[in-house]
C-alpha cells in the first residue's frame, strides 16, 4: 500500500516524485521562482555525494579551487558558440551599489569563460601542463520549467575544467573522468547503471569540440543525463589566449577539457529506486543506513531494552552511519514509517522479548512488509547487517538494470522507434543529418541521448533514411 499523501507512480508519475520530495523533507520551495531549499536530509545526501566525488577527482590527480560567482558580459561573448548556447539561460546584474555598472556581470552559468581567463595567467610553458583544476560551486541558469532537484534556476555541482598539450591527451582525460570518475561513481554509489556515449552535435555542449555522456533509465523508462564530460578542442583556448611554448620554443594553444556532475544525481536517485512507500536510498549514500526502534511500555522495560541497544551499537562503532530513534513522544508504527519514507536501508526493532532471547527484528527498506522482515540473533549481528548493506546496494543495482534491459528495445524502423520511446529505449543504427534528428524530436520528443561507446561490428539499415551504417544510437525522451 502506497504511503498516505504519496501518490502512486502509476497514477501519476510526476506527481509521485514531488510527493518524495516533500514527504521524505529532503527540499521545500523557495520564495525566488525555481529556486529549492535543501533541507537536511537532501544536504546530507549531497555531502556523501561530494565526498565520494572528491575523493575520485583528487585521485585523478586533480585539485580543487574557487573562481568568481560573477563573469563580466565581455568573456561570456568571446566564444560565440557558447554565448548563443547560454544566452536564453543567462542572468545579468547591471546595477551595484546603486549604481549602473560601467560593464553588466553574468551569474555564472558555467565557468569556462572566467576560468579561460585565469589559464590564461597560469599558462605559459610546457612544463605548467596539464593543469588540473576542479571547483565545488552553485550556478545559476534561468530554466522556465522547473522541478526539485532535477532542473533548478540555481543548482549545486562540481565543473572541472583542464588544459593539456595536445588533442590525444584533453580526450584521453575527457574519457578518463567519464569512466573513473563520473560512471564508476554512479554505478557503484548510486546503484544505477549507466550507458556511456558519445553526444550527437546537436545535443553537444555549446563550444565544445566533443561531449560524452552518461545516461541512466528512470522508472518511468524516460532517460536521465547523469554527467557530462567535453573535449573543448582549442576553441576556449584561442577565445581566451591560453598559449604555451613548447619544449622546442614554439608557441602553441592549449586544449581544454570541462566536465560536470550537479544536485540532479539526487533527482536520479530517487526516480530509480524509490517506490509507493518513499524514498529508498543506496546504503553506501544513505545518511543514515541503520536506524534501531528500542520498543518498550514501562519504564522498567525501557532500562532493559536501552541496556542492549548501547550495548549493541558500542560494538557497531564506526561501521555504520547509525541512529537511535529513542523519542518517546512517537509510537514504534511512526517511526516506522517515518524511516521508510526517508528510505533508511536498514531498520532494527529491540523488544523486551527480544533481550530476553537475545534476537532483534531487522527489516529492509528495498523488500517492504513482512518479506523483507526477518528475527535474528544479537550475536554477530553487527557483521549481519554490514552483510545486509552490501545486499541491499547489489540488489538495487541489480533491479536498475534488468529493469532498464526490459525497457530497452532495438528497432529497425520509425514506427518501432516511436512505440518503443513510450516505455524506456529505443537502440537504432543511424545515419541520419542534423534535419533527421530535429524532426524526429520534433515529432516525438524524444532525442539521441548518446551514440554508445560501445558499437556492433555488423551493418544495418538506419531507422529513419533506411542508408547501410555501422552507427547505433539510442532514442529517448528526457529530463
Amino acid at each position: 500500500m502506497p504511503k498516505e499523501g504519496i501518490t502512486t507512480r502509476a497514477q501519476d508519475y510526476a506527481q509521485w516524485y514531488l510527493d518524495i520530495v516533500e514527504k521524505a523533507d529532503m527540499a521545500d520551495y523557495s520564495p525566488v521562482r525555481g529556486c529549492m531549499v535543501i533541507k537536511p536530509l537532501g544536504y546530507a545526501l549531497w555531502e556523501n555525494i561530494q565526498r565520494e566525488l572528491d575523493r575520485r577527482i583528487k585521485e585523478t590527480g586533480h585539485q580543487n579551487a574557487y573562481f568568481p560567482l560573477f563573469i563580466p558580459m565581455s568573456f561570456l561573448t568571446k566564444e560565440a558558440e557558447h554565448v548563443e548556447g547560454f544566452a536564453p539561460e543567462v542572468a545579468i546584474v547591471t546595477k551595484g551599489g546603486g549604481e549602473d555598472l560601467a560593464e553588466p556581470l553574468v551569474v555564472r552559468p558555467t565557468s569556462e569563460a572566467i576560468i579561460g581567463h585565469s589559464f590564461a595567467r597560469w599558462v605559459h610553458s610546457w612544463r605548467d601542463l596539464p593543469l588540473l583544476i576542479n571547483q565545488w560551486a552553485n550556478v545559476v541558469r534561468w530554466e522556465m520549467r522547473t522541478r526539485p532537484f532535477l532542473r533548478t534556476t540555481e543548482f549545486l555541482w562540481q565543473e572541472g575544467h583542464t588544459v593539456h598539450a595536445t588533442e590525444a591527451e584533453a580526450e584521453e582525460e575527457t574519457l578518463k573522468i567519464l569512466h573513473e570518475v563520473y560512471a564508476d561513481f554512479v554505478e557503484k554509489e548510486m546503484a544505477l547503471p549507466v550507458l556511456r556515449g558519445r553526444k550527437t552535435d546537436r545535443e553537444k555542449f555549446a563550444g565544445a569540440l566533443r561531449t560524452y555522456a552518461i545516461e541512466a533509465m528512470m522508472q518511468d523508462g524516460r532517460a536521465l543525463q547523469a554527467g557530462t564530460s567535453h573535449n573543448l578542442g582549442q576553441n576556449f583556448a584561442k577565445a581566451f589566449d591560453i598559449k604555451y611554448t613548447t619544449a622546442d620554443n614554439r608557441e602553441e594553444y592549449g586544449w581544454t577539457t570541462s566536465w560536470g556532475v550537479s544536485t540532479r544525481l539526487i533527482g536520479a536517485l530517487i526516480m530509480a529506486h524509490s517506490d509507493d512507500e518513499g524514498l529508498i536510498a543506496p546504503p553506501r549514500l544513505a545518511p543514515v543506513q541503520v536506524v534501531i526502534v528500542p520498543i518498550y511500555r514501562s519504564d522498567a522495560e525501557r532500562a532493559l531494552v536501552m541496556e542492549a541497544v548501547d550495548r549493541l551499537t558500542r560494538e557497531w562503532s564506526g561501521r555504520f552511519r547509525l541512529k537511535v530513534d529513542d523519542r518517546p513522544q512517537l509510537t514504534p508504527g511512526f517511526k516506522y514509517n517515518e524511516w521508510e519514507v526517508k528510505g533508511v536501508p536498514l531498520r532494527v526493532e529491540v523488544g523486551p522479548r527480544d533481550v530476553t532471547q537475545g534476537t532483534a527484528a531487522v527489516a529492509r527498506r528495498d523488500v517492504p512488509g513482512k518479506a523483507g522482515k526477518a528475527f535474528v540473533p544479537q550475536a554477530g549481528l553487527a557483521d549481519h547487517l554490514a552483510a545486509l548493506l552490501e545486499e541491499i546496494q547489489r540488489s538495487l543495482y541489480e533491479r536498475a538494470l534488468r529493469f532498464r534491459e526490459e525497457h530497452t528495445r532495438e528497432v529497425s524502423s520509425y514506427d518501432e522507434l516511436k512505440e518503443a520511446i513510450e516505455t524506456g529505449f529505443a537502440r537504432a543504427y543511424w545515419d541520419g543529418s542534423d534535419a533527421d534528428e530535429g524532426l524526429i524530436q520534433h515529432e516525438t520528443r524524444a532525442t539521441i541521448r548518446v551514440i554508445p561507446l560501445e558499437q556492433p561490428e555488423k551493418a544495418g539499415r538506419c531507422v529513419l533514411t533506411g542508408r547501410e551504417t555501422t552507427q547505433q544510437v539510442i532514442f529517448a525522451r528526457a529530463y
